[in-house]
């Protein structure tokens, strides 16, 4: 799953995590963000729907990562004011700056397991310190066809809890009605 294959799913509109708009749980999140000036990052960030929520209430530090160039382009033609320097063709695990909140949406899922240890040693190590990693986790059984490969709190506990305090990991009561009872909203504090 390297530049190619995702850079030919948004090609072919082969799209189906991606539902158009910021989601209910991530909204809700961000509308309770109270400090402006937070340095965010959102990585695998696709259209990056979440970006342009948190744009247009008035974030500016804001940067998205992806390694496909084409749904940047979009966020870019969406949000033409969106500073430049902010959008990241990058493999996340190259990343070398440091932010003070991870926002997660589709990513951790869709990249493959042998990679989520990974992960989450590099949010810590992108976090400044009291920095945190939020967002959205799916909820079902780990499959080997994925994207998305899913998987279970229990799980996810096993990757994060050597690097995060975990605030919150539960079941979402406010995801949209395709997710619904399929997706864990975290809210996890570096050590």
């Amino acid at each position: 799953m390297n530049n190619d294959f995702w850079s030919h799913r948004y090609k072919e509109q082969n799209t189906g995590w991606d539902i158009g708009y910021a989601s209910t749980p991530i909204k809700e999140y961000i509308d309770q963000l109270k400090n402006k000036e937070l340095k965010i990052l959102i990585p695998g960030a696709g259209n990056s729907y979440e970006a342009e929520y948190l744009f247009k209430k008035g974030f500016q530090n804001i940067s998205v990562c992806d390694i496909a160039q084409e749904p940047l382009d979009n966020l870019k033609n969406r949000l033409p004011d969106f500073p430049e320097e902010k959008i990241l063709n990058k493999d996340f695990f190259h990343l070398k700056e440091t932010y003070d909140l991870i926002l997660e949406q589709t990513f951790f899922c869709a990249i493959p397991v042998a990679k989520r240890q990974n992960y989450a040693e590099k949010s810590r190590e992108l976090l400044n310190e009291n920095g945190r990693i939020a967002g959205l986790f799916f909820d079902f059984e780990l499959k080997e066809d994925g994207p998305p490969f899913g998987g279970s709190k229990e799980e996810y506990l096993t990757y994060f809890s050597p690097y995060f305090n975990i605030d919150i990991l539960e079941r979402c009561y406010n995801s949209i009605p395709p997710r619904q009872g399929n997706e864990l909203f975290f809210k996890f504090r570096k050590k």
